[in-house]
Formats: structure tokens, C-alpha cells, sequence
């Protein structure tokens, strides 16, 4: 697997990593033998880096993930959690949660040591608390060597300027932005995070199930144009023989200024299919066919979280 070094850590990271938030049955019920084959599989694979939060499952993520990594060497994978959101209306980010939710992390997570934390979707927040109690709150864990590395993550582009103006912090991850119809993580944010030199993570090739040949989710909050758009370029693409996941993970895995793209699932056969695409070269001339789909609806998102963090 290619990896990519992160922004100024001293980490190389896969360009494709494991998301762990399937296992915590955010989608779907999971059998405890098909989450662990998933982390195991993703590993041999190569996405040695993974990606979870306490909010996925509500704990029940992080804990299916002590599990599975029970008996693999801390030194052969990096492990990345989230604090701050706990439940879909529950958010706490003070500086005494802060302390709370990493030991209890590494608690569910079976590990003395966490490589990333990231204070997860803030745009639900205020923001200011999260640069002057959280990140602070952060960084004082991370002097005492639970942590590595720390930073935030979210959806609106505005969040990512918004901090880095006030604080530093040394990776970021922005979520459904980088995808064949939505590129304003790299428009709007990557520059700014470059100049910095802190590192670039990006969630969601698929956009949450749009990209891909799945029934789309009553809760996908994107305006119908792009679901009609999406529909469009996924039946383009079978007509050419290919999956438009496959054009997804590949546009996504293309871009050299992100470090790596967080993809997740609880069904190895998904897995193993991404490490395949990850091998082959992109069909330019599909992709470009599929952009052409996509320009009349490109960068169209929606609002997500607190309306003065969009």
C-alpha cells in the first residue's frame, strides 16, 4: 500500500485507511466475527491506520476495535479517536470531558497510547470553546505522551479557516468534501492547511453512499439535483463495466496533497475491493465523462451543524 507522510508529524500514513464507524452498527446490524475479520483483513492489506470515534455505536466501535487488535503489536498500525460528540444531540466539549473521554478510549481501546485525537464534527458547537478550552485541554494530554497528535475534525470548509487563524493544531479531517462531485476540501482548505504544514486527512469518497450503486439513505441531506446527478453517473458508469465506487475511491486516493482518504465498512469483501482499486489506474477518460455529469451540481452541499459554522 502507498502511504503518504502527514503534514509536518513524521507519520506515512496509507492513502486508503480503515473507518472504523461500521463496526459500531451505524448502518447496519454487524456479527462480532465479520467486524473483527474487517480490521484484520483491512490490516493485511495495508490500511494500517484507523480511523473511530466514541460516537460510533456509542462506544461500541472503540470496543469491538480492542478486540479485534487484542493480540497485534501496537507498533505495526496507528490508531486515531475522536472526543467531543457522543450521541446524535450530545455534545461536550470542556476540558474536563476531554480528559474523561481519552482515558476511557484508551480504556475500550486496549492501548497506552492514542496517535491521533481529533475533537469531532465542531461545526455543532461553539467554536470559539473548542480554540480556547478544548485544543488547549488537548494539548496538555498530549504533554503527558496519552496523545501524539491532535486537531479536529468537520464538514463546512469555514470551521478549518476559522480555527487555524487562532490556534495550531497539527492534523485536520474534513468529511464528504473531496469527492467526483464536491472538491471544496481541496478549493477552499488544503492551501491553507499546506501553508501551515498541517496534515490532510480526508473522510467519506463516497459521500455517503452517493457514489456508490446502493439505495441512497432517507437521512442523506443532499438537495436532489445531486441525487439525480449521482443516479446518472453510477448508471454512465455500469454502462462502461465499472463501478462508480471504483471511480470514487480512485479520484479521491488521486490527489497528492491528501495524506490519506478514510473509507469504512464491516464487510471485508468492500475492503478488499478498495485495496484492488487503490492498485489500479484511473480510466481518465470515464472520470472526465463523470465530471461532466456532476458540473452542473459541483460543490452543491447543504447545511451541517450550527448556521453560523457554515
Amino acid at each position: 500500500m502507498k502511504t503518504r507522510a502527514l503534514g509536518k508529524t513524521g507519520l506515512s500514513l496509507p492513502i486508503i485507511s480503515f473507518g472504523a464507524s461500521s463496526l459500531g452498527q451505524e448502518f447496519r446490524q454487524v456479527r462480532i466475527d465479520e467486524a473483527l475479520q474487517s480490521v484484520h483483513v483491512a490490516l493485511d492489506l495495508g490500511m494500517t491506520f484507523i480511523d473511530t470515534s466514541p460516537f460510533y455505536g456509542r462506544g461500541m466501535s472503540e470496543v469491538m476495535l480492542g478486540i479485534a487488535l487484542r493480540d497485534v503489536p501496537r507498533d505495526s498500525y496507528h490508531l486515531c479517536t475522536k472526543l467531543g460528540r457522543y450521541d446524535l444531540g450530545h455534545f461536550d466539549f470542556s476540558p474536563q470531558r476531554v480528559l474523561e473521554s481519552i482515558d476511557v478510549s484508551l480504556h475500550r481501546l486496549g492501548v497506552d497510547h492514542l496517535d491521533i485525537v481529533l475533537c469531532h464534527d465542531i461545526e455543532f458547537t461553539n467554536i470559539q470553546q473548542v480554540i480556547d478550552e478544548t485544543i488547549p485541554a488537548l494539548k496538555r494530554v498530549q504533554q503527558q505522551g496519552k496523545v501524539r497528535f491532535i486537531g479536529f475534525s468537520g464538514y463546512p470548509q469555514k470551521i478549518f479557516r476559522t480555527v487555524l487563524e487562532q490556534i495550531d493544531v497539527d492534523v485536520v479531517m474534513s468529511y464528504n468534501q473531496y469527492t467526483l462531485q464536491n472538491s471544496r476540501f481541496a478549493d477552499d482548505t488544503i492551501p491553507l492547511l499546506k501553508e501551515k504544514s498541517v496534515g490532510v486527512m480526508n473522510a467519506g469518497p463516497f459521500s455517503a453512499r452517493l457514489l456508490t450503486n446502493a439505495s441512497l439513505p432517507e437521512w442523506l441531506k443532499e438537495p436532489e439535483e445531486v441525487k439525480q446527478a449521482a443516479r446518472r453517473a453510477a448508471q454512465h458508469c455500469s454502462e462502461q463495466g465499472v463501478d462508480i465506487a471504483q471511480l470514487a475511491v480512485q479520484f479521491s486516493l488521486a490527489n497528492e496533497d491528501i495524506t490519506t482518504t478514510v473509507a469504512g465498512s464491516a464487510n471485508p469483501d468492500n475492503i478488499r475491493k478498495w485495496a484492488e482499486w487503490a492498485e489500479m489506474p484511473i480510466d481518465e477518460l470515464l472520470l472526465a465523462e463523470v465530471l461532466e455529469i456532476f458540473a452542473p451540481v459541483k460543490n452543491i452541499g447543504h447545511i451541517e451543524g450550527l448556521p453560523e459554522n457554515n
